[in-house]
């Protein structure tokens, strides 16, 4: 190559004086860009692990723009097109039937806005072939910090949304924690799709797994409150926002029969994007519960010795967990002082053997911050023992070294001649 220019050079020069100043800036010129392919080669190979695609645009949103001026090798491997048959043409060719226009209409919004913008939709190959693409836009500014150009990171998300119900249900913490004890869990991505509701979400709002998929978060609340709530989500979905908060709302059943809930959001922070997972209590079946069992205690008078409520501060030292303290309804309703249950190894001496082990894993979660539900045996000062249901909500101290816990219990007396 570098003989061919330089004979092009040799035959358009007037004189060997210019022929060697052509020669000279050319060698520079090429130099150059071979500095620019090389940088970018590099800047390539450091992202490729983290982004299946990556594409350029001008900074003009309307049509015929934007228009694009460079894509990456995995960009025509993720879609089939060409470099030559997408440079000049916008990302609009990747659009489809089934690509969502509000997630568009939000896409071109924040970026009118100078604003990056995270988000996924279906898109087509130029096979017309579907895949999910999951985008991770940013703004390219000059050195006077003007913006010039739209780069967009891309991931082919197909087989993950593909597997994500999987993943999720068979999570050990999910199918044998969550659904045990009976808790409803309901997840939502960043643009409040219902990405998975458990068995009792599903049952708590009347509505199937298939129909679930078509909707938003929003759609189980009353008219009044959905737009405050979509608001939330268009100005976008930040841990000051999700993580970490506590709720309370009416919902509607499908057959449009409130349901008063309350519950905790959390952010999920998983490989390929964010989920927002929603821990819901039915306070509408808790009081109708409680109404019921108030009705009925006059039956259960033998076997339900008392509901109490306590309090203890865990730590965990040397691997095992450590009551430093204990509140005073526990001895009320076991007979066994706090000095017992505060001693090195104290938890062993007063759970029945056989709940050990579980009763040491809900310690462990509770010591991680989780809040989780736990029945386990504790002996009493009679020989005799005790069943209580244990749902711990931890709250770390100031000096974050030991967590409280803030328990109800409820107590079953194990009568002997009862046992059947």
């Amino acid at each position: 190559m570098e003989s061919n220019w330089k004979q092009k050079i040799k035959e358009l020069s007037k004189n060997e004086e210019a022929r060697k100043e052509l020669e000279n800036l050319f060698a520079e010129v090429i130099e150059e860009r071979e500095q620019f392919q090389s940088d970018l080669s590099l800047l390539e190979a450091a992202i490729k692990n983290d982004y299946d695609s990556i594409l350029i645009t001008e900074l003009d949103l309307e049509e015929p723009g934007p228009r694009i001026v460079y894509v990456n090798d995995g960009f025509t491997k993720m879609t089939g097109y060409s470099r030559e048959e997408v440079i000049g043409k916008t990302p609009r060719i990747l659009q489809g039937p089934k690509t969502d226009r509000a997630v568009l209409d939000k896409l071109k919004n924040r970026l009118k806005e100078g604003k990056s913008f995270f988000g996924q939709a279906v898109n087509y190959r130029k096979d017309g072939s579907e895949f999910v693409n999951q985008w991770d836009i940013h703004p390219l500014t000059d050195e006077e910090g003007n913006i010039t150009h739209w780069v967009s990171y891309q991931h082919d998300i197909t087989q993950r949304k593909r597997a994500e119900k999987v993943l999720i249900d068979t999570q050990k913490e999910f199918d044998e924690l969550r659904e045990s004890s009976q808790k409803t869990v309901l997840d939502v991505d960043l643009q409040g799709t219902v990405v998975m509701a458990n068995k009792a979400f599903r049952e708590l709002v009347g509505y199937s797994k298939d129909e679930l998929k078509q909707m938003k978060v929003w759609d189980f609340f009353p008219k009044k409150y959905r737009d405050s709530l979509k608001k939330r989500f268009d100005d976008g979905a930040d841990e000051e926002r999700f993580d970490g908060r506590h709720f309370k709302g009416i919902i509607r059943h499908k057959n449009n029969v409130p349901i008063q809930i309350e519950g905790n959001t959390t952010l999920l922070d998983l490989k390929d994007g964010t989920l927002i997972r929603a821990d819901i209590n039915n306070i509408s079946m808790q009081k109708r519960i409680i109404d019921t069992l108030k009705k009925r205690n006059h039956d259960f008078g033998r076997i339900v010795k008392k509901a109490s409520e306590f309090t203890y501060r865990l730590q965990l030292k040397n691997g095992e967990p450590l009551f430093e303290t204990v509140s005073e309804e526990f001895p009320i309703f076991t007979g066994l002082s706090s000095e017992i249950v505060q001693e090195k190894g104290g938890f062993k001496k007063f759970v029945h053997e056989e709940d050990l082990e579980k009763v040491k894993e809900h310690y462990k979660k509770v010591l991680e911050g989780q809040s989780c539900t736990c029945s386990y045996r504790v002996h009493t000062a009679d020989e005799d023992y005790v069943e209580i249901v244990d749902y711990a909500k931890p709250e770390w101290d100031n000096s974050n070294k030991s967590v409280v816990c803030i328990s109800g219990a409820v107590s079953l007396k194990h009568e002997n001649e009862a046992a059947v």
